[in-house]
């Protein structure tokens, strides 16, 4: 006599998303479905929608040498840091002490180029991810790590800054996280127009999802900056010109055009234009605050997210998702120098961001964090460090639990260490990233219901079904 198996949405889902390990095809269909929650039940948000809430996240791109951001102190385990990283190695003096509240005693050194960092550290609101990672599925050792399926394209610039994006380590992806969570929640929006995905560095796969884009801006906030290019200033009849432009891109799309190509491209660019024309309109309602920010792409980005917050309400995005890129981090050679010049200008944008979030108001609203293709070798290769695999990461609000470390910082030493795949000193990450997001987004609003679609891999690192049950998210790091 057969049985009829009763299945829940949230557990065909997970089924679904893990057994899909074995097959990629299955996966990527799973992935972009677009119409798979207009099939489920809702609700898909499970907060008040009149709440504001923003992620922004910062890649930084190249692979961050990251084991040089956060350093361990106490004696034993400065000294092998020395002794594997040699003359990679920062000294005491060039380190700024802190004791995280949840170490054990364990005591260490955040860069000395990052003192904005160390003082939000210290102010509890700032927290590191530690020796975080692409997986898709634990590893616990090294001879594990013989066994399991692994990342596609391990230490590959492509394919991991890709996997830090789209979370799915074991296909190549166009759908990304952040696109997929504003999938879910585009409900929200009370009003057309501008996306609740906002990239201050054009096209990315963490913003793409399955029906929602990005909207791209530049960080220049000056009215004849936003939207299509204005004619270059150095001709001579420049305004004369950018109005003959508009006149022909306004007739453009106001015509009606029987080939569906040309009717599609009509209409997406009449939405481009509507779009910008919404922006701008709210831009200039902004509060006259003065936010300080310093010259660098990255402060003068991060200025434009702020004043885009504050204008949340007139564009009717109760949820936005920011992304920005600061480059230039793959550090083959001159680690300490390259170091120097670029922790700072990191350290100095998030504590201006920090403090425009303050004179906003939006200091707990807001949720910002770093990512990177990897981090690298703890050993040098004579003048730098290479590609390598688990590292640390930052993550800052008002929301968050900070002063302390989550995950695991691992021993540095790689003798006998089980983490260490290598003699260039790899380490097999001990938290996974979607732990990370899978975190972000339940603060984010999103049901655990959904968890499993966002984040195909997350049921082999944390059950959706635990988000219901109080204390139990994936890390912790939120208050």
């Amino acid at each position: 006599m057969s049985r009829k198996r009763n299945i829940s949405r949230r557990r065909f889902l997970g089924e679904a998303s893990c057994a899909a390990i074995g097959s990629t095809a299955f996966l990527s269909s799973m992935l972009n479905l677009g119409a798979i929650n207009t099939l489920a039940a809702r609700p898909h948000i499970v907060e008040d929608t009149r709440n504001y809430k923003a992620m922004v996240c910062i890649l930084l791109a190249g692979g961050a040498d990251s084991f040089n951001m956060l350093v361990p102190t106490d004696a034993a385990e400065f000294s092998a840091y020395q002794n594997v990283r040699a003359d990679l190695a920062l000294g005491q003096g060039d380190l700024l002490s802190v004791t995280p509240h949840n170490t054990m005693g364990r005591t260490f050194g955040i860069h000395n180029g990052m003192t904005k960092v160390k003082d939000l550290f210290e102010e509890d609101k700032l927290a590191f991810l530690s020796n975080i990672g692409t997986l898709i599925e634990p590893i616990s050792d090294k001879n594990d790590y013989r066994n399991k399926q692994l990342p596609l394209g391990l230490y590959s610039h492509a394919d991991q800054i890709m996997q830090w994006q789209t979370s799915v380590p074991q296909s190549r992806s166009a759908v990304g996280v952040g696109g997929r969570i504003a999938d879910i929640l585009n409900d929200m929006k009370t009003v057309d127009g501008v996306s609740m995905n906002i990239s201050l560095d054009g096209k990315n796969r963490f913003q793409s999802g399955n029906t929602v884009v990005e909207f791209s801006l530049s960080n220049d906030s000056r009215e004849d900056n936003l939207g299509i290019e204005s004619v270059v200033d150095w001709w001579g009849n420049a305004g004369f010109l950018t109005q003959m432009r508009d006149n022909a891109v306004n007739g453009m799309v106001e015509d009606v055009y029987s080939n569906i190509f040309q009717d599609t491209y009509s209409s997406l660019t009449r939405q481009t234009v509507e779009s910008i024309d919404l922006f701008k309109s709210a831009l200039a309602k902004k509060p006259g605050i003065n936010l300080t920010f310093g010259p660098s792409r990255l402060s003068q980005d991060l200025r434009m997210i702020a004043e885009t917050i504050s204008v949340q309400q007139h564009l009717g995005n109760n949820r936005q998702i920011f992304f920005t890129t600061f480059g230039g981090w793959d550090h083959h050679d001159e680690v300490l120098d390259n170091q120097g010049r670029m922790l700072p200008i990191l350290s100095d944008a998030l504590g201006e961001f920090n403090d425009a979030l303050i004179a906003l108001g939006k200091e707990n609203e807001v949720v910002t964090f770093t990512i990177s293709d990897f981090a690298r070798t703890l050993t040098s290769n004579g003048n730098g460090s290479d590609h390598a695999w688990g590292g640390n990461q930052i993550v800052m609000g008002g929301a968050i639990d900070g002063g302390k470390i989550y995950g695991e910082y691992p021993s540095l030493a790689l003798a006998n260490n089980e983490l260490n795949l290598d003699e260039r000193g790899r380490f097999i990450p001990t938290t996974s990233v979607d732990e990370f997001y899978a975190e972000l987004a339940l603060w984010f609003g999103v049901s655990p219901n959904d968890l499993d679609y966002i984040l195909p891999n997350l049921c082999n690192f944390y059950s959706s079904s635990s988000a219901c049950a109080a204390g139990s998210a994936p890390i912790g790091f939120f208050k």
